[in-house]
């Protein structure tokens, strides 16, 4: 089994370090100092001092965690999801609808994206293109949870309708997201 060297620690259950939490913190400031470098330089113009910076830790450190800034990203994207998901989850218990208005607007509105969506037309074709990497697996894993949370079933097919919904705010965001997110919803809901 291989090992991302960029990916967070792993600890035993139970097992509770200051090191580890204090690890963890600067991770969550490097992923934060990585969107927001995003946000104000763009993709290609962000470097790793910059992520540095705006992450309030020394160049070091950050490469104590991350190799190259596409390690960064590739984490930082990941990251977003799973916190994506854990609000929409919350959310689709109770109105799938709601869920996926939520998801679409974070999506739409997010200024990474929004920067990225200005400045590098590609790399906004290739996030809203379905793909077989970390980010695609997280958002499929992601999507799955909802759906189940909401009751609605979360086939293969169910998820990808889901994703390349979810995908096209990434390029455009969205109008109409209530009448829009109301419609998918029926189409995914549980029958």
């Amino acid at each position: 089994m291989s090992v991302d060297p960029s990916a967070a620690p792993v600890r035993d259950p139970g097992l509770h370090s200051r090191a580890g939490n204090a690890m963890q913190r600067t991770r969550a400031a490097v992923l934060d100092g990585a969107a927001r470098a995003v946000e104000k330089h763009g993709v290609r113009r962000t470097t790793m001092a910059d992520i540095a910076i705006l992450a309030g830790i020394a160049k070091g450190t950050l490469y104590n965690h991350f190799r190259t800034k596409e390690a960064v990203f590739a984490a930082t994207v990941v990251a977003g999801i799973r916190s994506l998901t854990q609000e929409c989850v919350t959310v689709a218990g109770d109105d799938l609808a709601e869920s996926l208005a939520l998801a679409a607007d974070r999506i739409g509105s997010h200024p990474a994206l929004r920067r990225i969506a200005q400045d590098e037309p590609a790399i906004v074709a290739a996030l809203s293109t379905l793909g077989d990497g970390d980010a695609w697996t997280a958002a499929r894993d992601g999507a799955g949870e909802v759906l189940t949370a909401a009751g609605a079933t979360a086939s293969t097919a169910n998820v990808e309708l889901l994703l390349r919904w979810l995908a096209s705010f990434i390029a455009a965001p969205g109008h109409e997201l209530e009448r829009q997110s109301a419609a998918l919803a029926a189409a995914l809901g549980p029958r």
